[in-house]
């Protein structure tokens, strides 16, 4: 408090006091006057619950002690008002009389954005608005930068999300999303652990990088002397669990790829992966479906949803679809790993699609759809069966030559997960990885490495096994309508502000040429090639 004879809250120090000077001057020490601890009798919402039908003019002669931040603070004569925000967002008028308020002088002087601390009875003011007078005060925190009394410009988001210390102050649909994720993933773990599925924690350091198609970052332990690359997936530790009899696995994973950036995609995300024994990618399209239905309607009240002005139906059961069907329906041409390549690449230049010589047929194929297809789906879909070329670790599917049980699930026209029937045959296997080492050796930094170690794993025995991976980034922001990941991640990855020290100059910056424009257009910004393509395809979120 401010004043010895004030109330104190019932942990605040003893030796709190300050002098009145202090409180405007933002050149004092930040800690000066400020108690080691401080102790909140009641939240906002609290007060309001227990006293938001008050009459006007009404003392109640309850006594509370608040804290949070000073948001707006307007003085008239000998009477302030102030509005002090928690954490959760919820606010209170705060009523200071000249002559009951310890130091009046110095609450006048604090400045917004301030953290303040106050005891003081609940009660309402002649027009009727609930309030804590305060009849006692203690500063917590001085906001030493000037904190908005509103967030200037909100096209300014570069501003926000690197300030995101303020803008969970000043932006309220920030914080309730950020919220909103924290809840989702609570939801996510109570429902699948109701279905038997036990998490696990598998390791960040990867010796060999594999589980999907990316390029990884690359670090080295100084012990061991020892190159190491920061996880893609956490594929094939989550398989090597279910060896060892773990039956239904999952983990919440950060994974990192060293990728573009989008409004779509982060360097640094979180996947959902889970591995159930004994079922094929059927089981787990019904699972997907399901979880995202419940989710909706935990978080949203309903399975039907408005994303970005359109109507968005997630009830299950949502559409099944191959690749093949999909893209004859948008282009009118039926193609698919059969087809001629020549056939193939004619029809990539006739819709603009971009091809290189070493592409086979699945590759082929699977451009096709992602550049003239994927997008057009804004419905809930699962696209099946994918070209055999590109699912390395996917179990050949059972009529078609050539392709590969595997799904993705299309919503919004982005990709939300990707899961197949896994592949169990080690020799097979090990074909695909040493098919992807000699692309790895040619020049393709996306491909895999082969993995001795998750082989000799596959010759214990995999059962059948079904595999999911689900961005839950992109979740986020299907359940919260938000338009970037970047509105979804408390931190995302930025460009460093100029003038930082050793950052380099915008022509070096521009030199960048895996950073990814925010149009989500894998050929934008610079992002060439297979970095753009694995860009499109994997740092999103999901399994490759």
């Amino acid at each position: 408090m401010t004043d010895a004879a004030a109330p104190a809250g019932p942990d605040a120090a003893s030796d709190a006091g300050a002098d009145a000077g202090s409180v405007g001057d933002r050149r004092v020490p930040a800690d000066r006057g400020v108690p080691y601890r401080f102790g909140p009798t009641h939240p906002l919402a609290g007060v309001r619950e227990r006293h938001g039908e008050l009459p006007a003019g009404t003392e109640t002669g309850e006594v509370v002690t608040v804290a949070g931040r000073l948001m707006l603070r307007r003085v008239q004569g000998r009477l302030a008002f102030g509005t002090l925000q928690d954490g959760p967002g919820d606010r209170i008028q705060l009523f200071a009389p000249a002559g009951s308020t310890p130091d009046f002088v110095g609450f006048c002087a604090l400045g917004l954005g301030d953290w303040i601390g106050v005891t003081g009875e609940v009660m309402t003011t002649r027009k009727g608005e609930l309030s804590v007078r305060v009849d006692g005060w203690q500063l917590l925190a001085p906001a030493r930068r000037a904190f908005p009394d509103k967030w200037h410009g909100l096209s300014d988001t570069d501003t926000r999300y690197r300030q995101r210390y303020v803008d969970l102050w000043v932006t309220p649909e920030a914080r309730e999303t950020l919220r909103m994720r924290s809840r989702l993933v609570s939801l996510t773990r109570r429902w699948l652990e109701d279905r038997g599925y036990i998490e696990v924690e598998t390791p960040v350091f990867h010796p060999i990088p594999g589980g999907a198609l990316a390029r990884p970052f690359t670090t080295h332990h100084n012990a061991l002397d020892l190159d190491l690359y920061l996880r893609i997936a956490p594929e094939l530790y989550l398989k090597r669990l279910v060896v060892g009899g773990f039956e239904r696995v999952y983990e919440i994973a950060r994974v990192f790829r060293n990728e573009g950036m989008s409004t779509r995609h982060n360097p640094e995300f979180t996947m959902l992966e889970l591995y159930e024994a004994y079922g094929d990618y059927h089981v787990h399209m019904a699972l997907t479906e399901e979880l995202v239905a419940h989710l909706a309607t935990e978080l949203r009240g309903s399975t039907v949803l408005t994303y970005q002005g359109r109507e968005l139906d997630l009830t299950p059961p949502w559409r099944r679809a191959t690749m093949s069907d999909l893209v004859e329906d948008r282009i009118g041409l039926r193609l698919d790993v059969a087809t001629p390549i020549d056939e193939l690449r004619r029809a990539c230049d006739e819709h603009g699609v971009t091809w290189e010589r070493g592409y086979g047929p699945g590759k082929l194929v699977l451009e096709l759809y992602e550049k003239t297809t994927e997008a057009a789906q804004w419905q809930p879909v699962f696209v099946l069966d994918y070209p055999q070329e590109v699912s390395p670790l996917a179990r050949r599917h059972r009529e078609v030559p050539g392709l590969v049980e595997r799904f993705e699930a299309i919503v919004a026209g982005r990709e939300l997960c990707n899961g197949f029937s896994e592949l169990v045959d080690p020799d097979d296997q090990r074909a695909r990885f040493d098919d992807q080492a000699r692309q790895r050796a040619a020049g393709d930094a996306d491909a895999m490495a082969v993995d001795d170690d998750y082989l000799r794993a596959l010759e214990y025995g995999l059962p059948p096994t079904v595999g999911l991976g689900i961005g839950i980034d992109r979740l986020v922001m299907l359940m919260a309508d938000a338009p970037s990941v970047r509105d979804v991640i408390l931190f995302p990855t930025l460009r460093p502000e100029a003038g930082d020290p050793g950052v380099p100059g915008d022509a070096d910056l521009r030199g960048d040429t895996d950073l990814r424009g925010d149009t989500g257009d894998p050929g934008a910004a610079g992002a060439a090639g297979a970095a753009g393509a694995a860009g499109a395809a994997g740092a999103g979120g999901a399994r490759s």
